[in-house]
């Protein structure tokens, strides 16, 4: 009698991002994830859809947004605290600088991206263009004028120091859609530390 084969124990990750490919704050998350090297299950959930706010309360978003970080009975939403959880619970390359300069600096970057690439360029010039309207002239100037701040605190390598950083997984979290503007094809031409920066960083998980 042949005795069947014993199979590997399969372990499966505790960690669970629930989101959506769309939305760039569920890919700095799991930019983030992979940065550290954290395995995760991935579930999707469309906000947009008909239930799909009432799905994100549910999940443990009392706002009905995304993402949202389940793990080992902790459940998180908003994603500063989900990528700085993510950074102090798990081993792995740190992604916030030890430097104090260049930590604040990450923090300046974060900031911009939530308070001016996130409204300015993704829906001030992004979501129109992808609904075939005509976004505001004056968008395109404060976008330019944003990514000429972002070019301008770029680092040698990458945003805040020799290695990525919550900074860097914020800003390519975004920059599919920013190439997607009218300023996009600017980017070689008018902020080349930017451009020096993407052509490294749009290699990295879930971007490439």
């Amino acid at each position: 009698m042949t005795s069947t084969p014993e199979l590997p124990e399969v372990i499966l990750p505790d960690v669970t991002l629930i989101g959506a490919d769309y939305s760039v704050y569920t890919r700095i998350c799991r930019l983030s994830l992979d940065l550290k090297g954290v395995r995760y299950a991935f579930e999707t959930l469309d906000v947009f859809a008909e239930d799909g706010r009432e799905g994100a309360r549910l999940a443990g978003h009392p706002f009905g947004k995304i993402p949202i970080l389940r793990h080992a009975g902790v459940t998180l939403y908003e994603t500063l605290a989900i990528t700085r959880y993510v950074d102090d619970r798990f081993d792995g390359p740190p992604l916030q600088p030890a430097s104090p300069a260049d930590r604040a600096r990450m923090n300046q970057i974060i900031s911009i991206v939530d308070t001016q690439v996130y409204p300015v360029l993704v829906w001030g010039l992004y979501v129109p263009r992808s609904e075939g309207r005509e976004p505001d002239p004056a968008m395109l100037e404060k976008g330019r004028a944003v990514l000429a701040e972002l070019d301008a605190l770029a680092g040698e390598d990458w945003l805040c120091g020799s290695s990525p950083s919550l900074a860097d997984a914020y800003l390519a979290g975004c920059m599919d859609y920013v190439l997607k503007t009218a300023a996009g094809p600017e980017l070689q031409e008018r902020y080349p530390r930017l451009a020096s920066w993407w052509r490294q960083a749009h290699s990295l998980p879930h971007l490439g």
